[in-house]
């Protein structure tokens, strides 16, 4: 049992153990390219020569960056050959950090400006640990990176011992191999899964023989009651977290035997360690091993949890085997026919889906503010269209305006978020309703008691019925004075918990974070970008809030501490450079009767002069305003933003929310733009 009770602290310290006494089978799946157990070299995996090098270990089978030999760097990059597996695939990687440091796994497409991290750890260990990363099917050919960082004068450093790529998904898994696939268990004293099969010592009554090779040499994983010594004793086998959104069929194989009570449950559990279950079986014993198949969605990272409570010593067994995955739902009829994206909306083109009731048809209207420096536009592009309820002309006292979303089925978590912009507060100026098919109100999940005056400002909420519902949102109208003007925009519903974010993409800055590695150009300015939240010091110039969500932070020019003509330059870290056409979009906010000029430039490597790609002079609105920037560049590069103050104290300039992807881009977003002086202020568009 002393097997046994190394699996008990989880499977990776068994790892080693196994390894060292071979103790589980020799049985190998087939390895794709990309992998390598470092013995006899490196398998085409190189150090990137503008970071410090991998070494290998002098006995072989490793490879380590320790941080003695870092000089002045701070991580070590190793570099894949060009990959080109085209069907979903698993990466197992086998490592270990000493001390202080982290280990990271990227990916980088051919021909992208940006790696992506999918996986990263930094906990210390004093054995080997087994990771897995999850690589989604793709026609793109990629290379892996993987970044070791230990922490510089600490004697830390970050060792592989071997990565292993092979076919499908990473929580499938038939226990024949040593790392168990990194599914764990959680230590209980009493209750625990075992490695079952000829090799390992268990208990006379576990199930004979292995789904896998249905033979004595086959190994599964099984939980005995035997040393149960309370009521609801429970063992669990946790999956390794998915590490990419995955929909599909989930299979396993179970042999369960119950004298006097066990509970068999399978579970999903998700970063915020909430749990689902999605399968209990139907009957207590089974003759033989008997294979289940059950849905699963995960658009999120999650766990599947095998979990067995017994109630005595005289509780059973339950085995499993032969996990695996499939694209394909199982069940036609439990098969998602339906994308809650059908309840988006920006109201560019219409109210999408969105509609009112008959007697609310002039409660809600679809406008537009063209860019000024008394109104503020719509969040989309700052002169695109969005919602607008009760206003002046068109309000009616005493009613009740209602917008219907589109249905969307029930047991689903929604995430749902839009955006709010609230001219003058009063109460009932906004509330929204969960109804069901039947247009009674379930829920009021929302209503509007604070805001950021003057600002669009994000408003998340998650929720979960049993039966088909509708968001719907309410305005009440009272009278002329107590008639709530308040506008709505960029509606977007999505599967899963709203606080389960997949985190800010290469390329992707909103700044609520840090900076994403922008810098200030030391060389060839007189002032510094501020990242700030909230409004500017300064009357009448600068953003009141952020565009992100309203209240979040962004990066600005505080003209009181320049000079005019003083510029500021704010630098992208080294950009690789691509084959393909790349799309700039950012947001911008230009507001003050004194505001200067923010330009875009290229500066590529060996070029003299940096190359101009757009530019705004002078006050453009008093509201967040989206630029999209179509550039080439197949060399290693920066993207500078360039803001020069203007001749008044009112030329305070602001970015936000910067994103690189593949161009072109779709939309010219920043088509209008706004000069100074305009003869239509105020001017609302139906």
């Amino acid at each position: 049992l002393w097997i046994s009770n190394i699996l008990h602290h989880g499977c990776v310290s068994l790892l080693a153990v196994l390894l060292l006494c071979g103790f589980l089978s020799a049985h190998q799946p087939l390895l794709l390219p990309g992998s390598c157990n470092f013995e006899l070299g490196t398998c085409g995996y190189t150090s990137d020569r503008e970071y410090a090098s991998w070494r290998m270990n002098e006995e072989g089978h490793l490879i380590t960056v320790e941080s003695a030999f870092l000089l002045d760097q701070e991580q070590a990059v190793l570099v894949s050959p060009v990959l080109d597996h085209q069907d979903w695939s698993c990466a197992r990687l086998v490592y270990q950090i000493t001390g202080r440091g982290s280990l990271q796994f990227h990916l980088r497409p051919d021909g992208d400006n940006f790696d992506y991290r999918l996986w990263t750890a930094s906990k210390e260990s004093d054995s080997w640990l087994i990771a897995n990363v999850d690589l989604p099917n793709t026609t793109i050919p990629y290379q892996i990176l993987l970044e070791g960082r230990p922490e510089r004068g600490s004697r830390s450093s970050v060792a592989i011992f071997e990565i292993h790529i092979v076919p499908g998904y990473c929580i499938e898994c038939n226990f024949e191999e040593h790392h168990l696939c990194g599914y764990s268990n959680s230590w209980n004293p009493n209750v625990n899964w075992y490695v079952g099969g000829s090799s390992a010592s268990e208990p006379e009554s576990s199930p004979p023989g292995n789904q896998t090779n249905n033979n004595q040499r086959g190994h599964h994983m099984y939980v005995d009651s035997v040393y149960a010594k309370h009521f609801q004793e429970v063992a669990k086998l946790t999956s390794p977290m998915t590490t990419a959104p995955m929909a599909g069929c989930l299979s396993f194989y179970y042999h369960r035997d119950q004298e006097r009570g066990n509970i068999f449950s399978v579970f999903t559990r998700d970063q915020l360690g909430h749990y689902e279950e999605i399968w209990r079986p139907e009957v207590y014993v089974t003759a033989g091993w008997r294979l289940v198949s059950v849905d699963i969605k995960a658009p999120h990272p999650l766990e599947v949890v095998f979990e067995v409570a017994f109630n005595s010593a005289k509780g059973g067994y339950v085995a499993i085997d032969d996990i695996t995955f499939s694209p394909d739902f199982c069940h036609t009829d439990t098969e998602p026919t339906f994308d809650p994206s059908i309840a988006n909306c920006d109201f560019e083109d219409g109210l999408c889906l969105y509609y009112q009731e008959s007697s609310d048809s002039k409660v809600w209207s679809r406008v537009s503010v063209k860019p000024n420096a008394y109104r503020m536009g719509d969040h989309t592009t700052g002169a695109g269209r969005f919602l607008l309820a009760n206003a002046r002309f068109m309000s009616m006292p005493g009613y009740l305006g209602r917008l219907h979303g589109p249905f969307l089925p029930g047991n689903h978590k929604y995430c749902l978020r839009f955006y709010y912009l609230l001219f003058e507060k009063v109460d009932s100026a906004l509330v929204l309703y969960i109804y069901d098919e039947h247009n009674v109100a379930l829920e009021k999940v929302w209503s509007l008691y604070d805001s950021s005056g003057s600002v669009w400002n994000e408003v998340e909420i998650t929720y979960m019925k049993p039966m088909t519902t509708k968001v719907v949102f309410a305005s009440i109208c009272r009278n002329f004075w107590e008639c709530g003007l308040v506008a709505i925009d960029d509606i977007t519903v999505s599967l899963g918990d709203c606080q389960i974010t997949a985190g800010s993409l290469p390329g992707q800055c909103n700044f609520e974070s840090g900076v994403c590695g922008y810098f200030q150009d030391r060389r060839e300015d007189e002032a510094d970008w501020l990242r700030v939240r909230g409004h500017t010091p300064t009357s009448y110039t600068g953003p009141r809030g952020d565009h992100t969500s309203g209240v979040g932070y962004f990066m600005y020019i505080e003209a009181s501490l320049m000079r005019p003509g003083h510029k500021a330059r704010l630098l992208t870290s080294d950009l690789r450079g691509s084959s393909s056409q790349q799309c700039l979009t950012f947001y911008y906010h230009m507001y003050g009767s004194g505001t200067g000029i923010l330009s875009v430039l290229l500066r590529a490597g060996g070029r003299e002069q940096d190359a101009l790609l757009w530019r705004r002079r002078g006050e453009q609105g008093i509201g967040w305003m989206r630029a999209t920037v179509d550039y080439h560049c197949d060399i290693r590069h920066q993207i500078i933003f360039e803001a020069i103050r203007g001749p008044s104290l009112r030329s305070d300039i602001a970015l936000d929310d910067i994103i690189f992807e593949r161009g072109p881009c779709e939309d010219p977003g920043d088509a209008t733009s706004y000069s100074g002086s305009s003869d239509y202020f105020n001017e609302v568009e139906k």
